[in-house]
């Protein structure tokens, strides 16, 4: 039986300029060869984002696995500095090179002719699913969470999860994500009394008071880490006033703190101690402080078991490299699945992405492929 070509697939893929929130011709493709391979595909469209729902088997199975992915991409940067076409796949020393290859046109490339090899070989008692996202590199309002929304609606579920995204620092199969850190960003705007440089009794200035604020936050010690993550970060990302003259006191000035934090806190309570903070300088330097607060996602775990060892049992298998169970990095789609099901991570080696000239090693392409198809075939037998 002829086996689905994982590179070519990923070649095709990447001449998609998808780039959020294009289309650009990805979902369509996969839409056409998992409809050729049996899967029944809906079209999960919703505030102007493309998403893809793919299932192989009746619905209402009692196993189902799940697979999930995005093919939007970032935008070039400097196209001028790119050696080779950012949308052309071209192969060179053993690389496929284009926006994309890694992050992660590769890895959904590699679970679908997994899953279209595995359903026509060995067709299983149970389902697959594919839930493919052109909304995973922007805000992510309107990708894994419409489809999620979709499947609550249509009765559609996952038993368990595997994101595709690039897991693996440095050598193919190092690391398993069974996990990530939450993610917040708090922007401050710090109002005083604007007046002349010479007489900064007429005025309030606002800056000692930002300073004093941000050092506050970045000196403060959030924790020490827990046993399945690092310590909770505090970045200060930008302070800005625009002024121009040097024997002026503004009257404003911003500033923004950006938190990763693990499952010693949540967004609210972080929320609460930045308020605290700002509140307390506010008062301190006769100034007014505002606060604006987004939390991107909060810390997740699935503890370390039984889809944690189907998964790395695959891979040293695969690769002979035992990998490590971590939730180091930023945020995922995973932050969305672990609402509906217990949710894994595992994919390339994530060097190149988001670069110019992103690249993947066009090996590594077939050998995720093999990873995925024994991971099916262990989960289901």
């Amino acid at each position: 039986m002829t086996q689905t070509d994982a590179a070519r697939l990923t070649a095709d893929l990447i001449r998609c300029p998808s780039v959020t929130p294009e289309e650009g011709g990805a979902l369509v493709l996969l839409e056409q060869v998992l409809s050729e391979a049996g899967f029944d595909c809906t079209r999960v469209d919703r505030g102007g984002i493309s998403n893809l729902y793919a299932r192989w088997g009746d619905k209402g199975h009692a196993r189902t696995f799940g697979f999930n992915g995005h093919t939007d991409v970032v935008p070039l940067g400097d196209e001028a500095a790119w050696t080779m076409a950012p949308f052309g796949a071209e192969e060179k020393d053993g690389f496929m090179y284009g926006r994309g290859a890694t992050d992660m046109k590769s890895g959904v490339a590699a679970f679908a002719a997994a899953a279209i090899d595995f359903v026509r070989q060995t067709p299983p008692d149970g389902a697959v699913i594919l839930t493919i996202t052109g909304d995973e590199e922007a805000d992510a309002l309107d990708g894994t969470t419409a489809l999620l929304d979709y499947m609550a609606d249509a009765g559609e579920a996952m038993s368990v999860c595997l994101v595709g995204e690039p897991t693996c620092p440095d050598t193919m199969g190092e690391m398993i994500k069974i996990g990530r850190r939450g993610s917040m960003t708090a922007w401050f705007t710090v109002t005083g009394v604007q007046g002349h440089s010479a007489y900064p009794h007429r005025a309030k200035n606002p800056l000692p008071a930002i300073a004093r604020l941000m050092d506050r936050l970045a000196s403060h010690e959030l924790d020490q880490g827990t046993d399945h993550f690092d310590a909770s970060t505090l970045a200060v990302v930008t302070i800005d006033t625009g002024n121009p003259a040097t024997n002026v006191i503004p009257a404003q000035c911003t500033s923004a703190a950006n938190i990763r934090f693990n499952d010693t806190h949540t967004g609210a309570g972080l929320t609460a101690w930045l308020q605290g903070e700002a509140d307390a300088v506010a008062a301190e330097f006769g100034v007014e402080i505002e606060m604006n607060v987004k939390i991107s996602g909060e810390s997740f775990l699935t503890p370390p078991g039984t889809l944690s060892d189907l998964v790395s049992s695959s891979v040293e298998a695969a690769t002979g490299v035992k990998p490590v169970l971590s939730t180091t990095g930023g945020t995922s789609d995973a932050r969305f699945v672990k609402n509906h099901c217990p949710v894994v991570e595992f994919g390339l080696v994530g060097r190149t992405m988001h670069q110019v000239d992103e690249r993947v090693e066009v090996a590594q392409i077939h050998q995720l492929k093999e990873i995925y198809g024994r991971i099916l075939r262990d989960y289901f037998a």
